[in-house]
């Protein structure tokens, strides 16, 4: 994961996970920031008739897959054996793949084993068609939320998660829903308050990684378009179903012929 910022506010360039295609492959979904909790049932199975019904080749989930995750012994609970039968049946049918986000982290092997997923590491670069695209979640490169980086910081290291993860479940629980309020009276987690990744770190990574565009989540502004002459990135869609008010899913896919966003396959 990228270290640090530097005093200038410019961190180490993060060491990159190459995922290359198979050749045979058609097509590759990118989805993100779906939140998914026992409360927002229509947008749970909106992503279950997608992941079952897509007819794509592969489905990477760019974090934030889950609205919050305290652990791998959470999957036991009845909301989360429900979504680990639905990717364990998809993963049978296409390639299933997981970056964990800012709000789901903590997913570690043993959730992955029993979904059927693979993980991948944050940033990784797709190699595909002769294509080469970097992805990410895209917290990291939201560089001018000073308090959120330090936050990260904290909880990504091994000796934070080691001391969380020795807590009972229930506590676990408790102190994630105490974070989340937090969090929400802040409103700058998920790209709030102005809240956008650097543009300038953002075309830094590429340069590092050999890739012109960027995928990623995190700040629920779903558009694409340029960062610099000759770089590109594609903001991925939050996903909420369950607001009735302004109701929102979105699939980018990546194809020979370039992207494209649609709506999830059944809507």
């Amino acid at each position: 994961m990228p270290a640090g910022p530097s005093p200038a506010g410019i961190g180490a360039l993060p060491a990159h996970f190459e995922f290359s295609a198979p050749p045979a492959w058609r097509a590759i979904d990118f989805i993100s920031d779906l939140h998914l909790c026992a409360a927002m049932p229509r947008t749970f199975a909106a992503w279950a008739t997608h992941l079952r019904r897509t007819p794509a080749d592969a489905v990477f989930m760019l974090g934030d897959l889950f609205e919050v995750w305290v652990g791998d012994d959470a999957r036991e609970g009845a909301f989360e054996r429900s979504a680990v039968e639905v990717m364990a049946e998809a993963a049978s049918h296409r390639q299933l793949a997981l970056m964990v986000g800012n709000r789901d982290f903590l997913l570690g092997h043993a959730m992955l084993r029993a979904s059927g997923l693979i993980g991948l590491p944050d940033p990784t670069l797709l190699a595909a068609w002769g294509q080469r695209v970097l992805l990410s979640h895209g917290d990291a490169l939201c560089l001018d939320d000073e308090p959120y980086q330090a936050w990260r910081r904290q909880v990504r290291a091994d000796s934070w998660q080691a001391a969380f993860l020795a807590r009972p479940l229930a506590e676990r629980r408790q102190l994630a829903a105490e974070m989340r309020r937090a969090s929400a009276a802040r409103q700058r987690f998920d790209g709030q308050a102005g809240v956008d990744a650097d543009a300038a770190e953002a075309v830094r990574w590429l340069h590092a990684s050999g890739a012109a565009e960027l995928v990623h989540g995190h700040t629920h502004r779903p558009a694409s378009h340029a960062l610099a002459p000759g770089f590109k990135r594609h903001v991925l869609s939050d996903w909420d179903l369950d607001d009735a008010a302004r109701p929102r899913a979105e699939v980018l896919r990546l194809t020979r012929g370039g992207f494209q966003r649609l709506p999830p396959a059944g809507s």
